[in-house]
């Protein structure tokens, strides 16, 4: 990505396939608005080089779509916000970048090299409503099912175990990954078929596992730990070799890792979000979910009753005969 200034921006005659690099085209549509911006606005450095970093992130985002600045759509400004809300970046942030998208379909559009601005009537981020993303079932049975020893060593067996058993939990009960990696052997209750979760401001709350969940905890208990911990002794309920502590990065890479099976790259968050959105699907009430996703505030959990209803749509289109036009 551009990180400096408009002169750092390739001409026509750089190589354009550099990975990055926003295409001939984008390129002098960026250079010739920065030029713009520093010439007849008289625009200062650090505004220059915000503008440069934002657009050339729209600019590659739009390529990643076979798509030039000059034909973007108001659908390829939303889903490019709608990125960077799932990626977790504030609306601040999202703000900022906007600001310089309508800056410059504000100049093409005054300059007479675009007809209609795609910018217009695009909410503000304060008004969107980001829906998670979340696995189908057969997406998440594809996850669970890929934790298979890379070879024939005890090591190897421990952590296949180890991680399956991980998957599973994030899945039953919807945890975050800081509550997986901090996760105690004494918070888990597997006779009760609960395991005690320490999430956000040190709150606790009692959530409920399935049997699959169980019994994968219950078998990594009796066949991994003290394979992994070689005789060492840790309070954490998840441990790596010698029984120390698991990282959020090497949880993020397990279940990055394992989801590759399903042919979607996942991540832990995914798992929590699709624990949501498949308890709403099958009828939970939001009271529920929240108190087991550890929401403060009932508002939060609400999100999840969009994504049912979206794909509930989706299924209804697809096999209702009277869902479309004759």
């Amino acid at each position: 990505m551009v990180q400096a200034s408009a002169s750092s921006l390739p001409s026509a005659s750089d190589n354009a396939d550099t990975q990055g690099v926003p295409s001939d085209a984008n390129s002098l549509t960026l250079t010739a608005f920065l030029d713009y911006l520093r010439v007849e606005r008289g625009s200062a450095k650090l505004t220059i080089s915000a503008y440069t970093s934002d657009l050339s992130q729209f600019a590659e985002f739009l390529e990643g779509r076979r798509q030039l600045l000059r034909g973007a759509r108001r659908d390829d400004v939303r889903d490019f916000i709608q990125e960077l809300f799932s990626n977790q970046l504030d609306g601040r942030s999202v703000g900022r970048k906007l600001s310089a998208i309508r800056h410059l379909y504000r100049y093409l559009l005054l300059d007479g090299k675009i007809d209609k601005d795609p910018t217009l009537n695009i909410d503000s981020p304060k008004q969107w409503k980001v829906l998670p993303k979340s696995l189908s079932r057969d997406e998440v049975d594809a996850t669970l099912a890929a934790t298979t020893p890379r070879n024939d060593t005890a090591r190897a067996r421990a952590l296949a175990l180890r991680d399956r058993a991980m998957l599973e939990l994030f899945y039953a009960s919807g945890v975050r990954v800081s509550e997986v990696s901090d996760a105690r052997l004494e918070d888990l209750k597997l006779e009760m078929g609960y395991i005690l979760v320490r999430g956000k401001g040190d709150k606790e709350r009692m959530v409920p596992l399935g049997v699959p969940a169980q019994e994968s905890l219950q078998e990594y208990l009796k066949n991994s730990r003290e394979v992994l911990a070689k005789n060492k002794k840790s309070p954490l309920l998840f441990v790596s070799t010698g029984a120390k502590r698991l990282t959020r990065q090497r949880v993020w890479q397990m279940v990055k890792r394992a989801s590759l099976a399903s042919g979607r790259p996942a991540s832990p968050h995914m798992l929590r979000h699709s624990c949501a959105t498949h308890m709403v699907e099958n009828g939970a009430d939001l009271r529920t979910v929240q108190t087991i996703l550890g929401h403060s505030d009932i508002s939060t959990t609400q999100v999840y009753t969009h994504v049912a209803l979206d794909r509930l749509k989706s299924v209804y289109t697809k096999h209702h005969p009277r869902a479309k036009a004759r």
